[in-house]
């Protein structure tokens, strides 16, 4: 078989926008962009990875235009993104330029922080964090956020208006505009792990008895349906990409959905809406999703929606993204155990973050059959 013949190196086309292979660039945080305007060498770091092959990058997460979108995270991340404004705006202008003139395709990850936001933190420290419910989650989940942290996040807040609801997803329409007017080939959400729209789905952070909530997950898909719906109308025929999780950052073993029925109603829902692409972000990827069947989380979302789905998850890597924190995380080659799931058509496209971030020829690497670069956490302090 012949580089190009290669599954991983395979074109996909999707909604008039081609892709060169199936390697996509997963959003990794950055914190290089002061009062929300990426620095000058967010450039070259995004147009590296385009120079190197990747068939797709999806920027970190960009906060929507609406004030409780960004703060302080879970881990104090701080100087994150925004799309909106003069500077930002010009600034994201440039680097979608860079990126376009490298040959690669990008598309900004819209992001509201929800539950995660630390209190009294970001552009608009008087506004409390925007919660469906007023919860940040349970006590006692499988989790690596700081005490500290944990012990101010625990306490009730008052849960979001009907009102709060419209404007945050009015902010997230706002963003859209702003990222077709920019030049983005796309737009990618961030509905995963514990951040809005996640914690509309998960009963831990929903106990709303509106239209917003319920007791069945599809039900709980209402704000994000509603969402993507606000995107559509703003993003025309511009690919929509949705990333959804099972785990959280309050709960590492926390759950959407206990069946594929389940997930099928939360998918349902979306697809129904305007998602194009599903990725499911898995802490391993290759691990099954549901006792009784070896399917993967990105094979039954396959499968359930018949949409384009990514995979995620220590592609190249030893270990899953909390190990990362620690020390160094050694390389593996697990390259043909994905292609091989590709060609069976379990899921389409592989996000890799990690290995990205270590070394921006990772995806020229894959190809020459060369060792890859272990990951570091020094890495997360430098843009290169």
């Amino acid at each position: 078989m012949t580089t190009s013949d290669r599954p991983i190196f395979r074109p996909l086309t999707v909604r008039g926008v081609t892709l060169r292979n199936r390697i996509v660039m997963s959003p990794m945080t950055r914190m290089a962009s002061p009062g929300g305007v990426p620095s000058e060498p967010m450039d070259a770091y995004y147009r590296r990875r385009a120079e190197h092959g990747v068939g797709l990058i999806v920027t970190e997460g960009i906060g929507v235009d609406h004030p409780t979108a960004l703060g302080s995270g879970s881990l104090g991340e701080d100087n994150m993104p925004e799309l909106h404004g003069d500077a930002a705006v010009a600034r994201w202008r440039e680097i979608v330029a860079g990126v376009h003139q490298a040959g690669g395709v990008i598309f900004p990850q819209l992001w509201h922080q929800g539950p995660i936001r630390a209190h009294r933190t970001g552009p608009y420290p008087e506004l409390m964090s925007s919660r469906p419910s007023g919860l940040w989650g349970p006590r006692g989940g499988f989790s690596t956020v700081p005490e500290p942290y944990l012990e101010d996040m625990l306490a009730p807040t008052a849960p979001m208006t009907d009102e709060d609801i419209v404007d945050v997803i009015a902010g997230f329409a706002r963003s859209a505009a702003n990222a077709r007017a920019t030049g983005f080939d796309g737009i990618a959400v961030h509905g995963a792990h514990g951040y809005l729209p996640d914690a509309f789905f998960w009963h831990e952070t929903n106990r709303r008895d509106d239209r917003w909530g319920g007791t069945a997950l599809r039900e709980r898909a209402r704000f994000g349906a509603e969402l993507v719906k606000a995107i559509r109308a703003e993003a025309g025929d511009m690919p929509i990409m949705f990333r959804y999780s099972q785990w959280k950052q309050q709960d590492y073993d926390g759950r959407l959905a206990q069946t594929p029925a389940e997930l099928e109603g939360l998918l349902g829902a979306l697809a129904d809406a305007g998602v194009d692409i599903f990725d499911a972000s898995t802490r391993y990827y290759h691990h099954a999703a549901f006792a009784g069947s070896p399917l993967t989380l990105a094979g039954w979302t396959r499968k359930l929606t018949g949409k384009t789905t990514m995979a995620v998850g220590g592609i190249g890597l030893l270990n899953e993204l909390k190990d990362s924190f620690a020390g160094e995380v050694g390389t593996v080659n697990n390259v043909p155990d994905v292609e091989q799931r590709i060609e069976a058509g379990e899921f389409d496209l592989v996000g890799v973050g990690r290995s990205l971030i270590a070394d921006p020829a990772w995806a020229e690497k894959v190809r020459a059959g060369e060792p890859f670069e272990p990951f570091h956490p020094r890495v997360l302090a430098a843009i290169h």
